[in-house]
């Protein structure tokens, strides 16, 4: 079970916009905060703040989890 969650998980990951991506997976993967991340690929905080609200969203959605926001 938890084998096919992860794969969910990648596969939901793929399937996301380019800039998306980017920032999930260094927030998630590199444990980078929305600064590091804003000036590793050059866009303003709230950029990537607002990229991460969303796709957090997104991955909520497709899971059906409740909101924690």
């Amino acid at each position: 079970m938890a084998e096919q969650k992860k794969q969910t998980v990648i596969e939901l990951i793929a399937s996301l916009p380019v800039e998306e991506r980017i920032i999930l997976l260094l927030y998630f993967g590199q444990n980078l905060s929305t600064a590091e991340i804003a000036i590793k690929i050059g866009v303003p905080e709230r950029s990537v703040s607002a990229v991460l609200a969303s796709g957090r969203a997104r991955l909520r959605e497709s899971f059906d989890f409740p909101s924690t926001d």
